[in-house]
């Protein structure tokens, strides 16, 4: 894992070796270990930021071009076959690192080949000196980030938003239709972000720039077409395959040179990758949960960690600590916080610093496999809801989804919905190809674990720790979409429960009559005492609701000149959002939104 940067145009950029410095100095938390600058020319130089965890060294090998001198790479990420890859390369390696190993199969099949074959989490950027064009590349799920700009002339790209403002060529402009965006969705969906002018590229995706500045996206990676339906099957056969799917993929998860832990929050995925992964790696492992002293899952994180003998470190958090810290992570995650729990996983991330550089969490799980149960059975829903057949399902469905309610949001802000609209309109014209089911797991692959992703990533990277997502794999979700079928992903616990399910909601039966992430479940009983399996979904708790006073006040404080919100109105949103069962948070995200703001555009970022 690293930080990258780069600057490319066609005419002279004055002080372009100082941006770039500023850039990787920006983001040196990414990479502590090496820093390094490549000036190609007077209008490209690329900066690199080093974090070792594979072929552990003191040089720093990036920014680096190949043997021929034709490409030019830098890459935050790891490439979990390389050792594969790098024995299918005619290539006179000089060193044995995966960013080398990248250059050497592109250089003798090209970039799409190397796209295609290869398995891993990354963000590149590639530069062509034959044919003078730059190329950005970001993973297949989107594990990592990368980030552009085109502004003076000059195309600008980063692992992170403050890398690009620092060149000093790009202005921070706030994108107000971003607020109604995030208030539903946590985060922002690609490509855009709360900055008018800067971007995200899309998981999947390559974007080629040419000398006139012209941009040129592509997808290189989907979703499988395929979604099963099977319901004649060998349920037991399943099973043992998915199992062996589940295993190689944290194996694969597993390629570093470097000190490895997990989270261990005491739910099913969190335990499973952890007694994997002690039995793969045959030794005692650090494992880490945090929580506050009334409100945590220590006692089943405390089953799992004792069963595998981990160095299990559990953290208690304090309230004050707490709100200290929202402002710091904000700096880093360039965004208002999407969920509660990022500030705990921050102050955790330095605990984890101390002993480890790579770390296994158990994001993917529930979009895999349907472990929102109360979301993922909207389809059935929808269904015997006979009054609700004069709407369209994806209304349906993303009235139940979205975080803040639109009718809040409609009432107590003063920004347009241009975001809204667009994901409206091309999210519902996607629904209209598939059966329900198959829409809903395909919603939260493609938009939902974006924000879980952008919160990891935030969250370790702040401390130079690389987070690896073994349920993001790209070969096990096409393994589970292609091979699992839908009712071994969310089962009924037998024929009568579906029938009294057909006069109830969701958020009725769920986890009383079915069983959400059922195969996973079964798996899971090979390793782990059945009190953490069978025990009810939790999430990861913070208790805001217990501390509304202290949000009020806040509120009360902070949103007082926010522009963007109407203020005379702020006791009446207090009053509607304590009708809904996450009152704390709902008035906790206003809050955040207005601390970013005033963190990033009172100043000027041009010089």
């Amino acid at each position: 894992m690293s930080g990258i940067n780069g600057i490319y145009s066609a005419i002279k950029i004055d002080h372009i070796e100082n941006r770039v410095d500023k850039m990787n100095n920006a983001i040196a938390h990414r990479g502590m270990d090496a820093s390094k600058i490549l000036v190609v020319n007077e209008g490209i130089a690329f900066g690199y930021r080093r974090l070792s965890t594979i072929n552990i060294g003191d040089r720093p090998n990036q920014p680096l071009t190949s043997n021929s001198g034709r490409w030019t790479i830098v890459f935050d990420g790891a490439i979990y076959n390389y050792k594969e890859l790098k024995e299918d390369s005619k290539y006179d390696l000089s060193t044995s690192y995966d960013a080398e190993v990248i250059l050497a199969y592109i250089e003798n099949y090209g970039l799409e080949a190397f796209l295609n074959d290869s398995n891993g989490i990354y963000a590149i950027g590639l530069y062509d000196k034959y044919d003078d064009k730059l190329y950005i590349v970001r993973d297949k799920l989107g594990v990592k980030p990368i980030y552009y700009a085109v502004s003076n002339n000059s195309f600008i790209f980063s692992s992170e938003i403050k890398g690009i403002l620092s060149s000093g060529l790009v202005e921070a402009e706030f994108n107000e239709d971003a607020i109604d965006e995030y208030l539903g969705n946590r985060y922002v969906r690609a490509p855009y972000t709360f900055f008018k002018n800067i971007f995200q590229l899309e998981a999947g995706c390559i974007m080629m720039v040419n000398q006139n500045l012209a941009l040129h996206k592509t997808v290189y990676w989907e979703l499988p077409t395929e979604f099963n339906y099977e319901q004649n099957y060998e349920e037991e056969k399943i099973v043992k395959d998915f199992k062996v799917e589940i295993i190689n993929s944290i194996s694969r998860s597993l390629a570093a040179d470097a000190p490895v832990g997990t989270y261990l929050s005491g739910g099913v995925d969190s335990s499973l990758i952890t007694a994997i992964t002690s039995n793969l790696l045959n030794e005692r492992i650090n494992t880490y949960i945090i929580g506050f002293n009334d409100l945590n899952e220590f006692d089943y994180a405390n089953m799992v960690a004792s069963k595998y003998n981990t160095r299990h470190h559990q953290i208690v958090m304090e309230e004050d600590k707490y709100f200290d810290l929202i402002g710091k992570v904000i700096s880093y995650k360039d965004a208002p916080l999407g969920v509660p729990n990022e500030v705990l996983l921050t102050f955790l991330s330095r605990i984890i610093k101390q002993d480890v550089t790579v770390l296994l969490s158990g994001e993917g799980a529930d979009e895999l496999l349907g472990g929102y149960g109360k979301i993922f059975r909207s389809p059935f829903d929808y269904f015997y809801e006979e009054e609700k057949h004069n709407i369209m399902f994806y209304d349906y469905f993303i009235n139940k989804y979205e975080y803040v309610p639109r009718d809040i949001r409609d009432k107590y802000l003063n920004t347009k919905k241009t975001l809204r609209e667009t994901f409206d309109n091309s999210i519902g014209a996607e629904f209209e190809k598939n059966r329900n089911e198959e829409n809903v797991f395909r919603f939260f692959h493609k938009y939902h674990v974006k924000g879980l992703l952008q919160r990891i990533d935030t969250t370790t990277m702040l401390e130079g720790i690389e987070a690896r997502v073994p349920f993001l794999d790209h070969e096990l979700v096409e393994y589970a979409y292609k091979n699992i079928p839908y009712s071994l992903k969310l089962k009924w616990k037998d024929h009568s429960s579906k029938e009294k399910a057909k006069k109830l909601s969701s958020n009725v039966y769920s986890e009383e009559l079915d069983i959400p992430k059922y195969i996973l479940k079964k798996i899971s009983y090979d390793f782990l005492p059945k009190e953490v399996i069978e025990r009810k979904k939790m999430g990861f708790p913070v208790p805001l609701n217990e501390w509304i006073k202290k949000l009020e006040e806040e509120a009360k404080q902070i949103l007082k000149d926010a522009y963007w919100f109407k203020v005379d109105r702020l006791d009446e949103m207090i009053l509607e959002a304590k009708k809904d069962v996450r009152t704390g948070q709902i008035i906790w995200m206003f809050i955040n939104i207005e601390l970013f703001r005033k963190k990033y555009f009172d100043k000027s970022w041009l010089w």
